[in-house]
Order: structure tokens, then C-alpha cells, then sequence
């Protein structure tokens, strides 16, 4: 379920001086209210690919390159998060009564416009509207946990960008990025070279040719959730993607998109992806069709790049990912429940590779 799109740097504006101050490891919950669930049809706002270790370091580094750590000083923290388990109901005017405008997920952000009587009025994309503050985070709380969810991306600027298995122009490649395509930064601190995530495999891009921004969730309006859904279900109807739908077309989406994020991992590594997905579609928390779960906003990024449509268009799926989605189809688990997984760095998880499930 696309559950919002993702906040960069440059829409973030006076967000990023709350955002750029902090790195911890937060799970919250609001409490038993029912009215935050209402409508909600699947999905929470985790970023999977996301290097939680090396938040702080590259977080540094993108305030250092924006040259924001006086202007922290002096602004006010307007960033506000979502404190919920699933999902809170925004509203048109500050009272529980008023007309829903949108939703805000688990794990995402905005700005703070305006504070009234325990209710605040938010903006988060493109939805504006007033939030109970029972279901926010504010201040330290809320640069925390946008530090461990977040991810530093690398968007391509040039038209072809050779991936190079070390900071060197003459060292070998892995591969080819094209022009707009979206990469997981794992570290920037390199003068002329970025490390990026490469289908589970560490590679270098020359920083002169990307453009490095820090990136959060945000909700969406009524509008866009129903445009998602009716798009989720054309999906469904012409695709015939199901819960557990084995056709062709099924296998080779999560087989692309298993080679995109796992595709130099070992083969177990792979079918742990791929079971990520299957354990994803059979909870209640995300969207009950594999693409759906697929093409959630800010969950895979290779997804929200298109690199994963065109690893499909092409045809140019490894093997062994191809037989990791048919035992992930078929059932088979070898992270029991898990829905998370990121590059590991000493989160507490299953290790397997080098990514950590949880």
C-alpha cells in the first residue's frame, strides 16, 4: 500500500534542522483507540533499507554539506512524527468530529503549523490538516526516531553511472545506474566517492554525478488514498497479483525485486527477501497483494526508483532469484514472521549476509 511519499531534503525545508540533530533506535505505540485504525487497509511506514548504525554519520555529513548546524541553533524545532501503531486520522479542523482529510502513518513526518488545545495542524506532502497531539512526537523525541528511520539516498543525475567496487575510476563495476535512478548512500564521507547499497553489495559512484538528500515518509489525503487503492486494485485485476498467487507474472516481480535488493547476497539471503515480502502480504498491517507490498511508498526503494520494473521489463532475472520467489510463494520462511530487514551494522536481528531481519 502506498502509504505516502518520501520527504526529501529540499521539500523539508525547516525539517531537516529537527532532523538533522539526532540517532536513535524508537518504537512507539499510541494507545487504544480505535478511530486511527479507521479506513486503514494495510501498511506501516518502516523504511527497510534503511543503515540505522550509520544514521548519525551520514546525517553529519548531509548537515555539513547544507551548512545547517548554525541555523539549528537559532530555529526552532518545527519537525513533528507520528506516534502511532498503524495509522492517525487527520482532520479538516481541530476536533475528533471534523471531516478527515488524510492519514499519517507509522514512521512518518511533517512540519508543525499551528498548536491549539492539544491538537496540532501539520503539513506532511501534500496533506495539511490538525492531528491529536496524544498521537505525535515532538521536539527530541521526534528528531530520534527520524534519525532511525530515515535513509540518505543518492538520486543519479548523470545518464549512465558505472557502480565501481572500489573508490577508483579504474577499478571493475557491478553495473550500470541510469539517469534518475535512487540508491540507498551507506556512507558519503569519501571527497570524490559515495557508497551506496548495490544489490546487497557495497559499491562506489563518483559523488559528482548524484545528488545526496536525507529522506522521511509523510501521510497522504483522501484523494490519494483512494487513487493508490483503485491503482492496487487494477493491479490485482490485470496482473493477477494475489497473497498467493503463483503465475508468472507474480514470480518474476518478486524475483526482480529480490535481485535488486539481494541480488549479490548468497542464495539464502535471497529467499529471505523474498519471505519478507510473503510475511508482509499475510499481515494484517500491510497490503494483502504482493504488489502491493512491492510498491508501498518509502518501503523498497529499488521499487520506488523503477529500477525494479525494468530488472522485469528486461528479462535479465538470475536463476537463483527466480527459485528464491517460488520457495517464498510456496510458503517457505527462513526468518519465521519477520517483516524488516536492513543492510546490517550491529542492529540486533537475524543476520543473514549483509542484511540483519527483524
Amino acid at each position: 500500500m502506498a502509504k505516502g511519499k518520501r520527504l526529501s531534503a529540499i521539500l523539508a525545508g525547516v525539517l531537516l534542522f529537527g532532523i538533522l540533530a539526532g540517532n536513535a533506535d524508537m518504537t512507539v505505540e499510541a494507545g487504544g483507540n480505535s478511530d486511527y485504525l479507521n479506513l486503514m487497509s494495510g501498511g506501516v511506514a518502516a523504511l527497510l533499507d534503511s543503515d540505522t548504525g550509520n544514521a548519525e554519520e551520514l546525517i553529519n555529513t548531509t548537515q555539513k554539506s547544507l551548512d545547517l548546524k548554525a541555523a539549528q541553533e537559532e530555529e526552532q524545532c518545527t519537525l513533528v512524527m507520528a506516534n502511532v501503531r498503524n495509522a492517525l486520522n487527520v482532520r479538516a479542523e481541530a476536533s475528533g468530529d471534523a471531516e478527515k482529510v488524510g492519514m499519517i502513518y507509522k514512521d512518518c513526518g511533517g512540519t508543525i503549523l499551528e498548536q491549539s488545545n492539544g491538537w496540532t495542524k501539520i503539513q506532511s506532502g501534500e496533506l495539511i490538516g490538525w492531528a491529536k497531539d496524544d498521537y505525535l512526537l515532538f521536539g527530541e523525541e521526534a528528531r530520534e526516531l527520524a534519525a532511525s528511520v530515515g535513509i540518505t539516498t543518492a538520486t543519479v543525475d548523470a545518464e549512465m553511472l558505472k557502480v565501481r567496487t572500489e573508490p577508483d575510476k579504474d577499478a571493475d563495476f557491478y553495473g550500470v545506474l541510469a539517469k534518475d535512478e535512487i540508491v540507498e548512500v551507506m556512507e558519503s564521507d569519501e571527497e570524490d566517492w559515495v557508497l551506496i547499497n548495490y544489490e546487497g553489495e557495497d559499491g562506489y559512484v563518483s559523488s559528482e554525478f548524484v545528488t545526496i538528500d536525507f529522506k522521511i515518509d509523510y501521510g497522504e489525503t483522501m484523494e490519494e488514498i483512494r487513487v493508490r487503492e483503485e491503482a492496487e486494485r487494477e493491479a490485482k485485476r490485470h496482473k493477477n497479483y494475489g497473497e498467493y498467487t503463483t503465475d508468472a507474472d507474480t514470480t518474476l516481480l518478486l524475483a526482480a525485486l529480490i535481485q535488486c535488493e539481494a541480488g549479490g547476497e548468497s542464495y539464502e539471503g535471497q529467499v529471505a527477501v523474498g519471505a519478507v515480502v510473503m510475511n508482509r502480504v499475510r499481515s494484517a498491517a500491510y497490503p494483502n497483494t504482493i504488489h502491493g507490498v512491492i510498491y508501498a511508498s518509502g518501503q523498497f526503494t529499488p521499487a520506488q526508483s523503477g529500477k525494479v520494473n525494468r530488472v522485469y521489463e528486461s528479462g535479465r532475472i538470475k536463476e537463483s532469484c527466480i527459485l528464491a520467489a517460488q520457495e517464498a510463494l510456496s510458503g517457505v520462511s527462513n526468518v519465521g514472521d519477520l517483516t524488516h530487514f536492513r543492510r546490517n551494522n550491529g542492529r540486533e536481528g537475524l543476520v543473514i549476509g549483509n542484511h540483519v531481519f527483524y
